[in-house]
């Protein structure tokens, strides 16, 4: 059975994790963007604008998270 850290879930460091990891989905989705526009296929086109929407919606409240949690971080203000 494999050991899992307690708290670490709601912690600092798992929402700064999770902030990086879908900071960095936003590189796939720049390319899929280039491409749609490089082919003209307007279906792909939407469908990075759509995913494009889900990466801002999920760093929102990524960053609410954090802001509850109570950080001290300069750049949150």
């Amino acid at each position: 059975m494999p050991i899992k850290a307690k708290g670490f879930k709601n912690s600092k460091a798992a929402t700064y994790l999770s902030i990086g990891s879908t900071a960095f989905g936003a590189i796939s989705v720049v390319k899929q963007a280039r491409m749609a526009r490089k082919d003209n296929d307007t279906l792909r086109l939407v469908d990075a604008a759509v995913s494009a929407a889900a990466i801002v919606t999920g760093l929102t409240l990524l960053y609410r998270e954090l802001k509850k949690l109570g950080d001290d971080d300069v750049l949150l203000g």
